[in-house]
């Protein structure tokens, strides 16, 4: 047989076994970090060459029996737009420390929580998870709970960052195939307020209970004489550098070069104890880095494959798309859960067009398909962007701030859930219902 075989043919032909490795890598990402010690130690030393492995073996099939080296630069060119904004933004929001007052009443909280949703957006969920939660730790020092964690990962980690393409990783994942960086902000907003509102009001009630059972004497101290510090107000700069950044054009990898200068100087500049304050360290960019490395490669097949067959899965309604992304997004990583339901709609509601040019040489992005989802079938792009948003919220490895608030959370002396306590206590009987009834009202 010839090993240069058709695209199509050959692409029909062994497509589905190598979906394998993606579910076998995303399989992974979710059970290892659930296993014993000493398997999940084993796991923390070897996930880099797990991941790679996986990604290059996929690339080894598409390059010697695909001719599908276009495809894979693609892959690459949308992993290093991907890791460059989501690194850069750790960077910089890593220089900057807030320091406040420990005043931690209801009234007060549930202000902070209502900023975070919106700083979420200004510097996505991972910036706006990491500047905030000390400070929010520390605000409800004296009477810190499990839910108060809980509740900073709904609203500041995931829900709050569906406005724009720097909120969350999938949505800018979207931007890059052709959805205008506004376009969700005018089209999404009465879902998002209305899921942030519901999920603040649930937190309210249990904020207040708590407060109420809070002895006078403990309250008195709530109000002990802290001050409030902001450092690191140079980085406020560069933040604006980076997001300035997203709307430069892709020649020559400017708008990414941009974002990572400014990430290195920001750097350089912020002085070291502010970093130390923060407990900053580039273990957890590290670990997204080569865990998604290894996801863009190994989903090539899976999008490949809901481009080919995506119309026989009969998703046809906007609540299917709502559901079914936001199902994968609890269980998977919500970015690539994004793309493959992306994938589908423009398979399902697409007009069978030829490749654009470049599209398989890996010279540009084609981008038609995306638009004219917006154009005829919008409501379908804004099922499937908050399903992989508001969704990644149901576990803590739904999104990528989710584990990393966690971590900070356990540093700093505070009892959180564990992986089935999060899900059972909070997410099945708060999180799920308010996320289905915006799905049944508004989709």
């Amino acid at each position: 047989m010839d090993l240069l075989l058709p695209l199509a043919a050959l692409e029909a032909a062994i497509f589905p076994a190598l979906i394998v490795p993606f579910g076998l890598l995303l399989a992974l990402i979710a059970v290892m970090p659930l296993t014993p010690p000493r398997v999940k130690h084993l796991w923390e030393h070897y996930y880099p060459h797990v991941a790679i492995g996986l990604g290059l073996l996929v690339v080894a099939v598409y390059l010697a029996r695909l001719s599908g080296g276009g495809i894979v630069v693609r892959a690459l060119h949308e992993y290093f737009s991907f890791i460059s904004l989501i690194g850069s933004l750790f960077v910089v929001a890593g220089g900057i420390h807030l320091k406040v007052k420990g005043e931690a009443t209801p009234r007060d909280n549930l202000v902070f929580l209502a900023i975070g949703a919106v700083a979420a957006n200004l510097i996505g969920t991972t910036g706006a998870s990491m500047v905030l939660i000390r400070p929010w730790i520390r605000m409800n020092k004296i009477r810190i709970s499990a839910f108060h964690i809980v509740f900073f990962i709904f609203i500041v980690s995931n829900c709050g960052g569906a406005l724009t393409p720097i909120g969350d990783p999938p949505l800018f994942l979207g931007y890059l195939r052709g959805v205008p960086f506004f376009w969700l902000l005018n089209h999404v907003i009465d879902e998002w307020l209305a899921t942030v509102g519901m999920i603040l009001a649930v937190f309210y009630v249990f904020d207040r209970r708590s407060f109420k059972h809070t002895p006078r004497n403990i309250q008195a101290k709530i109000k002990e004489h802290d001050t409030w510090r902001f450092e690191g107000a140079l980085n406020l700069l560069f933040l604006l550098v980076i997001i300035g950044a997203v709307f430069l054009p892709e020649t020559f990898f400017l708008r990414e070069l941009v974002m990572l200068g400014a990430a290195a100087i920001s750097y350089q500049l912020t002085p070291k104890i502010v970093h130390e304050e923060n407990h900053f360290t580039f273990g957890p960019i590290k670990e997204v880095a080569f865990l998604f490395l290894g996801i863009f490669l190994t989903m090539m097949p899976a999008l490949g494959y809901l481009e080919q067959h995506g119309r026989e899965f009969g998703f046809t309604r906007p609540a299917q798309y709502y559901f079914a992304s936001g199902g994968l997004s609890s269980v998977l990583d919500n970015a690539p859960t994004y793309l493959n339901f992306l994938q589908l709609a423009e398979a399902t509601f697409g007009d069978s067009r030829p490749a654009a040019a470049g599209e398989e040489s890996g010279e540009a992005f084609d981008k038609s398909g995306v638009q004219e989802l917006l154009a005829h079938h919008a409501r379908f792009v804004i099922a499937i962007s908050l399903g992989s948003v508001f969704f990644g919220a149901m576990t803590y490895i739904g999104n990528g701030p989710n584990f990393m608030v966690k971590s900070i959370a356990e540093s700093a002396g505070v009892k959180v859930p564990t992986f089935f306590g999060y899900v059972f206590k909070y997410s099945l009987p708060f999180l799920l219902p308010i996320l289905a009834v915006v799905g049944w009202l508004l989709l």
